[in-house]
């Protein structure tokens, strides 16, 4: 099936969370709670909220959005991949993504890819656009939708091969397949500092973007077609 897809018509795609404050003290005393009753199971009695809080950015109740990196072939034969990211304030970069979505990919036979994307980056991403007001494209809107209808396309699950309980990394993934690395700067662990210490937006945009062009190269490596060259990835 991966075969038979058209390049074209898939938006390759990535997200950079961090938590919605900087430190646990400057939430609410009812936020704090909330968040505490959230994360009793993860952190058992080994840390306290605070401690745990720099891992708040992985639920959307508790984070947020900073970039979102996309890319997609220009040709149908893979000759060509761009690259753009949103980036700024939240709300601000949901809308120009949800605009992107409903202006140039809402087609029957367009599909959105992401490693961990079902689990993670799309019901994140629709969570955010909920509590900031924003309308769901209808490519993430997946109420009433058979599963045979959703536009989802996932490398993790289809690096499963149906073995559900099986999770294989982006990095890791990459490595066996020999796909260079997105992971030669900084890892997700390190997006949370970079964002609020060094306050470096596009320093987390380029990473963002690496490991788009990872997932691309990876559909090209199920598809056993060639990877792409540097000189064939553009940033926009």
């Amino acid at each position: 099936m991966i075969s038979k897809l058209s390049l074209a018509n898939i938006l390759f795609l990535d997200i950079e969370t961090v938590p919605l404050q900087e430190r646990f003290e400057q939430l609410e005393e009812i936020d704090q709670q909330l968040y505490a009753d959230k994360t009793k199971y993860q952190r058992k009695e080994e840390f306290t909220p605070a401690e745990f809080y720099d891992r708040a950015g992985i639920w959307a109740e508790f984070g947020k959005i900073i970039c979102i990196s996309v890319g997609y072939f220009v040709h149908r034969d893979g000759q060509q991949f761009r690259t753009r990211s949103f980036v700024g304030e939240e709300k601000v970069l949901l809308e120009e993504f949800a605009n992107l979505l409903n202006e140039h990919f809402s087609g029957r036979n367009h599909l959105m890819c992401a490693h961990n994307g079902k689990e993670f980056d799309f019901p994140y991403i629709a969570r955010r656009m909920v509590i900031l007001g924003i309308e769901i494209p209808s490519k993430l809107n997946l109420f009433g939708k058979k599963p045979w209808e959703v536009p989802h396309l996932d490398t993790l699950e289809l690096w499963k091969f149906g073995d559900y309980k099986h999770y294989t990394s982006l990095k890791l993934l990459t490595r066996i397949l020999g796909i260079p690395s997105p992971k030669d700067d900084i890892d997700g662990s390190q997006v949370r500092d970079v964002y609020y210490q060094e306050h470096d937006i596009k320093r987390i945009a380029t990473y963002c973007e690496k490991d788009v062009v990872a997932v691309a190269q990876i559909i090209l490596k199920l598809r056993k077609e060639s990877i792409l060259t540097d000189e064939q990835i553009i940033s926009k």
